[in-house]
């Protein structure tokens, strides 16, 4: 299935603005992508035409409901999840992670354990190390391999025990890139009566997600870096939050998901959240897809990945052919299928800020520092401070794009050595 690249650029208005006459280069996509004109429309139109809260009887609050329902519904089939009542919807990962590891744990007792990896966004470390703190648990850090750039299930096995409580997971790393073989993971650490919550923040941009295949537990996503509004989603399994004990309002809603989605949700943002599985249903029509709306969705993933995987091979052959670079993750085009189309990277002589700047300069838009890839870069002995520079691709990107940055950067480190 070939991504209709003209066409799908077409749809993200962002693409096509410029600056003092210079095009824009988005290539900070891990950190938020741009939205397709659908989204931005369903969020003004939710505005302008059902702006009302929940619960009354006329038109623009029933429309408000329906809204609501509708974007969990989206998000069911955009999972893969049994049902609606299985999204938790909110601001954003971090946030829906800091408020459910507190009804996670509630039961928990000291000395039970909690396992987090030192490839994670701090967004699946910290809330738990937090809640560890709180409730007197013990935390073990699960460390990736410096070879393979993954983590790896003899690791994992070695952590475990009995006292064993959640394993924190990570899906695709923010900065590496690499992908883990979650379902793997998963299946161990339930052998050892572990639940599992994974952060597939940086895996939902670029590949389908499945949670009835992986057989986690919980599993947390950010619609604005799959082409969305700024929201987060957390799927978990029914009967499990069924039993959790939610911190909520006295007189709010106790069914699910409700009973999780604490004060009045942006209704807005769940317009543009429906709008955004809509895009991704609509390109997989233009791909050629028919049946449900997850199997257009699947296709749409899967030309998306035909058309990242090169891109992602054209930046790692180009950089590495800059002398004094090195690029933490996998390099080995052989096992594109195990990274997603992030690269970062440190020279030996100039500084991630310096290149970023100069990119900058030339309306390249790339990150640089630790990108919250706390745990990662002190694993790789990377200073804090200064972390890599950090270029993400969509598949909305293109190989000019890839050529451009790849100039640049030979500009910014030929004019400072």
């Amino acid at each position: 299935m070939t991504l209709p690249i003209e066409r799908v650029r077409a749809e993200f208005p962002a693409l096509a603005l410029t600056d003092h006459g210079s095009a824009r280069t988005y290539l900070d996509n891990p950190a938020g992508t741009q939205v397709p004109r659908r989204v931005a429309d369903a969020v003004a139109k939710c505005l302008l035409e059902t702006n009302a809260n929940l619960g009354g009887h006329f038109a623009t609050t029933l429309a408000a409901g329906r809204v609501v329902e509708e974007a969990h519904q989206a998000m069911a089939d955009f999972l893969g999840a049994r049902s609606a009542r299985e999204i938790v919807i909110g601001p954003n990962m971090t946030t829906l992670t800091f408020h459910l590891s507190r009804a996670i744990a509630r039961d928990w007792q000291p000395g039970d354990e909690i396992i987090v990896t030192r490839m994670d966004h701090e967004g699946n470390v910290s809330p738990w190390l937090a809640i560890a703190e709180d409730k007197g648990l013990k935390v073990k850090f699960l460390p990736f391999d410096k070879e393979s750039w993954q983590i790896e299930v003899r690791d994992l096995e070695t952590l475990l025990s009995e006292r064993t409580r959640l394993v924190a997971l990570n899906y695709a790393s923010n900065l590496t890139g690499s992908i883990n073989d979650v379902k793997t993971l998963t299946a161990l650490a339930h052998k050892a009566g572990a639940l599992v919550y994974v952060d597939a923040v940086q895996f939902a941009p670029h590949r389908l997600v499945d949670v009835q295949a992986l057989g986690c537990d919980f599993l947390a996503c950010s619609a604005y870096k799959f082409f969305g509004p700024h929201m987060g989603i957390v799927w978990g399994r029914e009967e499990i939050l069924e039993r959790l004990q939610a911190y909520k309002c006295r007189c709010s809603d106790n069914d699910l998901p409700q009973r999780f989605e604490t004060g009045t949700p942006q209704i807005e943002l769940l317009a543009g959240l429906t709008a955004t599985v809509d895009y991704f249903d609509w390109l997989g029509g233009e791909v050629g897809a028919t049946g449900s709306r997850r199997q257009r969705i699947a296709a749409a993933y899967q030309a998306s990945v035909d058309h990242e995987e090169p891109l992602a091979n054209r930046l790692i052959a180009g950089l590495l052919e800059i002398d004094g670079i090195r690029i933490a993750g996998i390099t080995n085009a052989n096992r594109a299928n195990h990274r997603v189309p992030t690269v970062s990277f440190r020279h030996d002589r100039v500084a991630p800020v310096t290149i970023a700047r100069a990119l900058a300069a030339a309306n390249i838009f790339v990150w640089d520092g630790h990108n919250y890839a706390y745990e990662l870069v002190q694993h790789l002995g990377i200073p804090v401070d200064e972390g890599v520079l950090r270029i993400g691709m969509a598949h909305y990107n293109t190989a000019t794009e890839v050529d451009q940055v790849l100039a640049a950067i030979k500009g910014a480190i030929g004019t400072r050595t």
